[in-house]
């Protein structure tokens, strides 16, 4: 199983959460759920959250601490999979997929003696779905584009390039369910906007494409305005958007 994590920003019951998750295994889902059928929960109620119910910097060291000594106690139980972690509205939630459920609470009182100065609560549920990974832990197509988005930035500034100065970005869309006609309207819509062809395209499964460039600035939020507008306009026509590049 290939490993990784990313975190992201998305909106909860209208609130700003924190999403931390295991992307990776979502290679795996299909399989990992006969396995693993059982979700569970450890939320923790934050002592000094933020204004906006984020974690704090201050509290930030001993949630750190809390989240390694449950995965130091997932490793000697072997109880299941870490799969991500939820901060919002002044909560810190840890969730797992649990093959069995016998020794839930030998993995607690093991990971938690020494945060009994915290309020957490626990249990778990049947999910052999992975409805709360697909759907929760998850991003969705513009959460997983601002993701994309924010690790090109942070390579073009490791790179020493100025983020707030236009340049060049090439944007790659398909016409995935495009008639003719939307086709072009599409392509005239975009056209109307500034945006100018660069080349024709194919995906690797064969369907057309287009890339397209426009002089705009590659900073974090002006760069997700541009994609989420994108994305939002090639779903109007039956396109899809692809990503976008520049040439360093």
């Amino acid at each position: 199983m290939q490993e990784y994590w990313e975190i992201y920003m998305k909106n909860l019951e209208g609130k700003p959460a924190s999403i931390l998750f295991n992307a990776g295994i979502s290679m795996d889902v299909e399989n990992f759920k006969y396995i693993y059928p059982t979700i569970a929960f450890i939320k923790v109620k934050l002592k000094e959250p933020k204004e906006n119910g984020l974690l704090s910097s201050e509290e930030k060291p001993e949630i750190m601490f809390l989240e390694d000594k449950l995965e130091a106690a997932l490793i000697k139980f072997r109880i299941g999979k870490y799969v991500g972690r939820i901060i919002s509205d002044g909560y810190v939630t840890f969730l797992y997929y649990l093959q069995f459920t016998y020794n839930w609470q030998d993995f607690l009182d093991f990971a938690l003696d020494e945060h009994k100065n915290y309020e957490i609560t626990t249990g778990f549920q049947d999910d052999s779905e992975w409805n709360y990974y697909k759907n929760l832990l998850f991003p969705n197509a513009k959460e997983w584009q601002i993701i994309q988005n924010h690790k090109v930035c942070d390579a073009l500034k490791a790179k020493g390039i100025p983020l707030e100065l236009s340049r060049i970005l090439e944007h790659k869309i398909f016409f995935t369910n495009s008639t003719e006609e939307q086709k072009q309207t599409l392509l005239q819509k975009l056209q109307d906007e500034g945006f100018e062809k660069l080349e024709n395209t194919k995906s690797e499964e064969g369907i057309d494409g287009v890339i397209l460039f426009r002089d705009d600035k590659p900073f974090y939020t002006d760069i997700d305005e541009i994609t989420l507008h994108l994305i939002n306009l090639c779903e109007e026509y039956g396109a899809s958007y692809d990503g976008w590049e520049t040439r360093v």
